[in-house]
């Protein structure tokens, strides 16, 4: 019972029977979990035709919802308003999630650019500001590789530090019992 995928069968089981009845061959929820399992592991193999087609399906499902939604809260706008503004929410959530999921779709698909920004600040208050652009693309595997090579630096390389006011180079205070005196108390009887 602590296998996900034996929990989400039974699930689907439970949703396939109540959806379509007796399917053929009787599946069983092992079957289901199985199943589930094969596509996790093509998810985790950064295959995304599973995802891409769940998204797909589910924003024209949210669509649907979102169309006869529509059509309830129009059909009860004269004669009940509270039922007609219910069915108005309702279908603004859909429209909503529909949206959210094209859009994660859209993410899923489209490349990323990261853009790091590196500031140097010279002597005299003069600052040098060098772009780097980094291009993601979603699911080539490429964010996986890591050759063990930090790319932030990219041509600018490595620079001194900057100088800091306290010689032993502590760049926040180091807490201890020497200090300011403490303030009086602004508050007076």
């Amino acid at each position: 019972m602590v296998d996900p995928f034996f929990r989400h069968g039974v699930v689907a089981k439970g949703l396939a029977d109540k959806m379509a009845g007796k399917l053929p061959g009787e599946p069983d929820f092992g079957d289901y979990g199985e199943s589930l399992k094969a596509k996790a592991n093509a998810a985790a193999n950064g295959e995304l035709k599973m995802a891409s087609e769940l998204l797909t399906v589910q924003a024209f499902s949210l669509d649907a919802m979102f169309t006869e939604l529509s059509r309830r809260a129009t059909l009860n706008f004269g004669d009940y308003p509270q039922a007609a503004d219910r069915y108005a929410r309702l279908a603004f959530k859909a429209q909503g999630n529909c949206r959210a999921v094209l859009e994660a779709l859209a993410k899923l698909h489209q490349p990323r650019e990261q853009t790091v920004r590196h500031v140097h600040v010279n002597e005299g208050g003069q600052a040098v500001i060098a772009d780097e652009f980094h291009h993601h693309t979603g699911g080539s595997g490429e964010n996986e590789k890591f050759d063990g090579q930090s790319h932030t630096a990219g041509s600018t390389g490595a620079s001194p530090a900057l100088p800091c006011p306290d010689p032993f180079g502590n760049g926040v205070p180091i807490a201890s019992g020497a200090g300011q005196a403490a303030m009086q108390d602004a508050r007076r009887d």
